[in-house]
């Protein structure tokens, strides 16, 4: 007689891999997805990038969230294949080592790291003027600086709270934003729209008189930067029951309703902005801050900003979540300089408490860094969506070089036939997201600000590869690396 065996839990998974948690799991299936999407967090990008987008695509500009969010879906997709075989804390990484080596994954780990650190401090800063206003201060460099700063410390304080406190208030900052986004997008369509749906094929000007295409590519950074996020889910895969089934339909589901929100708020922007051609020559250079005054007077404006700063605060926390993980991962595997401090576990709270501490000071570094520079919120936003697409096609990359090597995902969510068509288009999507932000716009502007985004990569790739060149971090550990590919014997053994 034979007997049906249950189903390995969580736990048998991670010690089949070589690790046993430290963390509890405490998150709920609506937890991990509140942290993905408040680390998407379609009020964030849209607010922060909207003035900018139209200015160089007009209104089409839209449009870019169709693209991207097409695009993200794919990446998601052979994510949620990873993370149901590998749900090990700290997303990228780990699966990078799983699928190609261990010098993959420490450049994969340390090019995400990085990345995930600019891009807290490129949250927290584009809070900075409405929580300035919020104040009654000017939102000028200083006063934007130090707000910034003053949403890191409330972040990171929260982070030192706890899983079981970071899962509620990730709830409550998903109820918070999906409700305050719909209710400003509802009140613009109704009392203040002045346009037809029309206006969304009108570029009005943007881009010149030549082909509308440069322009819409330039105006996409607002889609590219709204579609990461859904990876945080992954980040906390040893925090969730049955991470193997939950994460994956998590991650999807950021990306259908974070999208579908950032494209609403997006639409009921554009349909109330007065005067298209005064944002696109410069005259309006805030157009949020216009629309919002007029439709919702002083008092009411003040309160969406305060719904606003919800999102940007919890945006601010999942990140910081996200990055936090991944250092944790990354120093367990005694990967990183300091990883002794960094690999270290409180077990009252159930958090990396030295990892979440540079999750705050880096981006505290950077903000104030950015005091040195003109346009510094664009150049970290661009830096930042880089570095974590980067790291997203790193992972997407040695996954379809493991497919074709014989690789074949095994957890409890896979996409069967379809993976390596998926493998590819994912790939070939990411590379041309990257091309697009790198690409030198600016002819009359110095080459080093021209070529800015790109220069900042390589100084991260480059510094990175010296380091590990140097110091070699990924040979002190032997927990497994890419053994996701069946070692094939030769063939005078195959033979016997």
């Amino acid at each position: 007689m034979t007997t049906l065996q249950d189903p390995p839990t969580a736990e048998d998974r991670l010690k089949d891999l070589g690790y046993t948690s430290e963390f509890k799991r405490d998150m709920s299936p609506w937890a991990n997805f509140s942290l993905g999407f408040t680390y998407l967090s379609p009020v964030v990008s849209t607010y922060t990038l909207f003035g900018v987008a139209l200015a160089l695509g007009g209104p089409p500009m839209i449009w870019s969230f169709v693209v991207a969010g097409v695009g993200q879906f794919l990446v998601a997709l052979i994510f949620g294949e990873l993370v149901a075989q590998y749900p090990v804390a700290g997303g990228v990484y780990p699966w990078a080592r799983r699928l190609w080596g261990k010098r993959w994954a420490w450049m994969t780990g340390w090019v995400y790291m990085i990345a995930l650190l600019v891009t807290i401090a490129s949250v927290s800063y584009g809070a900075g003027p409405y929580l300035a206003t919020l104040l009654g201060y000017t939102a000028n460099v200083g006063n934007t600086v130090l707000c910034a700063i003053a949403i890191i410390v409330v972040s990171t304080l929260i982070n030192y709270a706890g899983t079981k406190v970071l899962s509620w208030a990730a709830i409550f900052g998903f109820a918070a934003e999906i409700v305050g986004a719909l209710a400003v997008g509802i009140w613009l369509l109704v009392d203040n729209r002045i346009h037809g749906l029309g206006v969304l094929f009108d570029s009005f000007g943007a881009g010149g008189s030549g082909s509308y295409l440069p322009a819409f590519f330039a105006a996409g950074i607002i889609g590219l930067y709204q579609y990461y996020g859904f990876e945080a889910c992954g980040d906390t895969a040893e925090e969730v029951k049955d991470p193997g089934r939950v994460i994956p339909k998590a991650m999807r589901r950021t990306i259908y309703i974070g999208g579908a929100a950032a494209t609403f708020a997006c639409l009921s922007l554009l349909l109330a902005v007065p005067d298209f051609g005064k944002v696109i020559s410069g005259e309006d250079a805030d157009p949020v801050t216009s629309i919002l005054t007029t439709a919702f007077g002083p008092v009411g404006y003040k309160i969406v900003i305060a719904v606003v700063l919800i999102s940007f605060l919890s945006c601010t926390m999942s990140l910081q979540a996200a990055a936090s993980r991944l250092t944790y991962s990354y120093a367990r595997d005694k990967m990183i300089f300091g990883h002794r401090a960094l690999a270290k576990f409180n077990q009252k709270r159930h958090i990396p408490p030295f990892a979440l501490a540079l999750a705050g000071i880096i981006p505290v570094v950077i903000v104030f860094a950015s005091m040195l520079s003109t346009n510094a919120l664009d150049k970290i936003v661009s830096f930042a969506t880089l570095g974590i697409y980067l790291g997203f096609q790193m992972v997407v990359f040695a996954a379809l070089r493991a497919r074709l090597k014989g690789w074949t995902p095994s957890g409890e969510f896979t996409l069967g036939r379809w993976g390596l068509i998926v493998n590819v288009l994912a790939l070939a999507y990411g590379v041309a997201a990257m091309v697009n932000m790198v690409w030198p716009r600016t002819p009359d502007a110095p080459w080093y600000d021209n070529y800015v985004v790109i220069l900042s990569g390589a100084l991260v790739v480059g510094i990175g590869l010296v380091y590990m060149l140097i110091a070699k971090p990924f040979g002190n550990s032997d927990a497994a690396a890419g053994d996701a590919v069946p070692v094939r014997e030769p063939l005078s053994l195959q033979a016997k």
